[in-house]
């Protein structure tokens, strides 16, 4: 007997970071022919003492938001009748009902910000906590996401060798046969130097030799996926500095960003490390979390 197929989980809450974020799910639900479920958490959170006569009974608010999400599912259907399209209105916190519905997601999708939070953050805490927690990749949306203007669509991925880059190479050549995109995998370096005061350097290194060698790790990185990707069109980016700035420069011009959930510094007890939360925090681009 076949399973039925992992859906694509889009966070949604009628803002325009969640709007920006269905429209992303639906194209990628059809792209990949994947059921799309849409998820609205349903909290209610009563911040003053309403005057009399003007409490909303809850099983009214409820219904209201259920027919709204029942709308917003029904538009997508009429729009994509091949599309599976499921809405689930789930009461509680938006965190924990998503991280509950990434169990048995293939990839949730979600605003940069919500309704809820402070409108100067860029990333609201509910596209913080499920990327940090979240088992599939999550794919965070900016709620004015632009075209970018570029010959073609491009992906970017993040390379330094470690376990988590592997899994963001695999997910980033994946995203770019579905997107008919070329992957640039972009590795970082930084010079060994250690100046005197006065200018002299306290290192001698061959310059020459360490770019061969970061060449060569993104060869060696990249080799199953290419094997396995044979039509996707593919080159290094060696880039000398911060990985994150690196990154988020390079989002200007990308369709997407792929980043490993850790990479070889930090701490280990960190679930997400600084550079994914750099990047997640600055790129103009779509920015897709790997576990």
């Amino acid at each position: 007997m076949s399973s039925r197929p992992a859906p694509i989980l889009v966070g949604y809450d009628g803002s325009p970071g969640s709007q920006s974020a269905l429209r992303w799910a639906v194209t990628e639900a059809v792209r990949l022919v994947a059921p799309l479920r849409i998820l609205e958490a349903f909290e209610l959170i009563v911040t003053v003492r309403p005057s009399p006569g003007q409490v909303v009974p809850l099983d009214a608010l409820r219904t209201a938001r259920q027919t709204g999400l029942d709308s917003v599912a029904e538009s997508v259907r009429l729009q994509h009748p091949e599309l599976q399209v499921e809405a689930s209105l789930v009461g509680g916190a938006a965190v924990p009902a998503l991280l509950d519905g990434a169990e048995h997601a293939r990839l949730v999708v979600l605003g940069s910000r919500g309704h809820g939070g402070w409108s100067g953050l860029l990333v609201g805490s509910v596209a913080v906590q499920v990327t940090t927690h979240a088992p599939c990749p999550v794919i965070v949306i900016p709620h004015d996401l632009r075209a970018h203007a570029h010959e073609g669509p491009t992906v970017v991925v993040g390379v330094d060798g470690s376990k988590a880059s592997a899994k963001a190479i695999d997910f980033a050549f994946d995203q770019a046969e579905a997107l008919g995109a070329q992957v640039v995998a972009l590795h970082t370096w930084t010079t060994p130097f250690l100046n005197y005061a006065e200018g002299a350097s306290m290192l001698a290194f061959d310059a020459q030799k360490i770019e061969d060698e970061a060449r060569l790790l993104v060869a060696e990185s990249v080799a199953g996926a290419v094997a396995d990707h044979p039509d996707v069109h593919w080159q290094t980016e060696l880039v000398s500095g911060s990985a994150a700035q690196a990154l988020v420069r390079r989002a200007n011009s990308a369709d997407l960003v792929v980043v490993g959930s850790r990479g070889r510094g930090g701490f280990t007890g960190l679930l997400i490390g600084s550079v994914g939360q750099s990047v997640l925090h600055h790129a103009q681009s779509p920015v897709a979390i790997v576990r």
